[in-house]
């Protein structure tokens, strides 16, 4: 347990960041599950469409520190080839 006053108010700042964090990702998942929703479906323009509203999301992510660089590359290189693959 914290004693310190800045230790306290580290574990204040901790929990703030925690949730700012856990909202962007949740965002962040969701975009990524209706590109998803749209691939299964195979209706080709809504996927490109999810996909391009995804990209500033994940992009986002990464500037934000909530994933890592390589991470949301290599999410939207498989994305795209899975969109692309689409009739």
């Amino acid at each position: 347990m914290a004693n310190s006053p800045q230790a306290k108010k580290r574990a204040r700042h901790n929990e703030a960041r925690f949730q700012i964090n856990k909202a962007r990702r949740s965002r962040i998942r969701t975009h990524l599950r209706k590109v998803e929703e749209a691939i299964a479906s195979g209706d080709k323009t809504a996927a490109q469409a999810a996909l391009k509203e995804c990209q500033p999301e994940l992009m986002r992510g990464v500037t934000k520190g909530v994933f890592h660089k390589n991470t949301a590359a290599r999410k939207m290189s498989r994305l795209s080839a899975r969109v692309k693959a689409l009739g």
